[in-house]
């Protein structure tokens, strides 16, 4: 297995482990839980951004900016939900 692929792997795992943290943050019986589950949801999100970033500076995680004109299009279909 290559860098990008163990990159790939990481990003992804730590992208469902926010989502598990996310849920368990919303469905805490307690303050003491929903603590617990926010704090964990939010390391788990700077390791996501900082495993994103590495993998956008070796190319890995190509990007590009969107168009005025496209961010419209989809902004004025969504305007009257």
């Amino acid at each position: 297995m290559n860098d990008q692929a163990i990159m790939e792997n990481l990003l992804q795992t730590t992208k469902g482990a926010c989502d598990l943290y996310l849920h368990g943050t919303i469905e805490s019986p307690t303050q003491n839980v929903r603590s617990t589950f926010d704090g964990a949801l939010n390391e788990n999100l700077c390791m996501q951004d900082g495993i994103y970033k590495s993998m956008a500076q070796q190319g890995w995680y190509p990007t590009e900016q969107a168009q005025q004109p496209q961010i419209d299009k989809v902004k004025n279909k969504y305007a009257g939900v």
